[in-house]
């Protein structure tokens, strides 16, 4: 395993940004861990899979018909061989994602696959909601990035042409969710550098964690 650099943080409060042109700047691979629950949740819809039937998720975690592959862009999903990476960005497939990230058989399921992207020889970086606690709690250096919710809604509606009231609501509730699970909730790792990135541009942000990893590794 390679050296690792954990990117947490609740949705639209940049980590995919940062997290990306952080990997690009050290020239290291770069993995979105959440677009394993998203493409499960697809799958399942798709296959018409109950999100209910623990036993049926954690079977399709191991089936090929989807999978997950990185790319320095994006974290791609496949279905059936065609690339579904757009459509796994829709906010209805990421509430359903938050769902079965509820089951811990199912989170046992994923957390091989997703720890063995830093399989390469490069080092990683990964950004999600768990990753410096659960999935790469050794990881050489810990970031969590925050904004405050008015803010990240506005991002997130302007990336997704919503109305921006319906949006903060949406992220409260997948916040809620995510933070109160009982398996591998969303939280601040220990030791980790956190960022409030409401007043910040991208640069900024990726500027200061910069200087935070080179000191830790």
């Amino acid at each position: 395993m390679g050296m690792v650099i954990t990117i947490d943080g609740p949705a639209a409060s940049g980590k995919s940004s940062v997290s990306r042109e952080l990997a690009r700047r050290l020239g290291w691979q770069w993995v979105s861990t959440g677009a394993f629950y998203r493409g499960l949740a697809y799958a399942a819809l798709q296959m018409d899979i109950d999100l209910d039937d623990v036993k049926g998720l954690a079977d399709l975690t191991h089936n090929p018909v989807w999978s997950v592959k990185m790319e320095q862009d994006r974290t791609r999903v496949y279905f059936k061989e065609q690339d579904v990476t757009d459509q796994i960005a829709h906010e209805d497939v990421g509430n359903f994602a938050s769902k079965v990230s509820h089951y811990p058989d199912v989170r046992k399921a994923l957390l091989d696959a997703q720890r063995n992207c830093s399989n390469g020889p490069q080092g990683l970086v990964a950004e999600g909601r768990d990753c410096g606690t659960v999935v790469f709690p050794k990881a050489e250096a810990k970031v969590y990035l925050t904004a405050n919710s008015e803010h990240r809604a506005a991002r997130r509606a302007a990336e997704l042409g919503l109305d921006q009231g319906d949006m903060v609501k949406a992220q409260q509730q997948r916040d809620l969710q995510d933070s109160t699970r009982k398996v591998a909730p969303m939280a601040v790792p220990e030791d980790a550098l956190v960022v409030d990135t409401t007043a910040l541009n991208l640069d900024q942000v990726v500027d200061e964690v910069v200087k935070y990893v080179k000191n830790k590794i």
